[in-house]
């Protein structure tokens, strides 16, 4: 099973993952720099569609915490 992984958002100290393989899409949030990627949040979805809305909810949150919250250019 080959998984595809694209880093949607991030912050000074999480960031949002977009994991993508053949049964659907898993959205994780993860501590940045903590060892192991530390998973503070994890969700699958059937549909990227539903996993992108639910991104720009998290992001929205988040940038309320952290007045840096960046999308990301990769």
């Amino acid at each position: 099973m080959n998984n595809d992984e694209r880093v949607l958002w991030t912050t000074d100290d999480v960031e949002c993952v977009l994991i993508s393989c053949c049964s659907g899409a898993e959205l994780q949030v993860r501590r940045v720099g903590a060892k192991d990627g530390e998973i503070l949040l994890r969700e699958l979805y059937p549909t990227k569609s539903d996993l992108y809305e639910r991104a720009r909810e998290l992001r929205n949150g988040f940038a309320i915490q952290s007045p840096t919250t960046q999308p990301s250019r990769r």
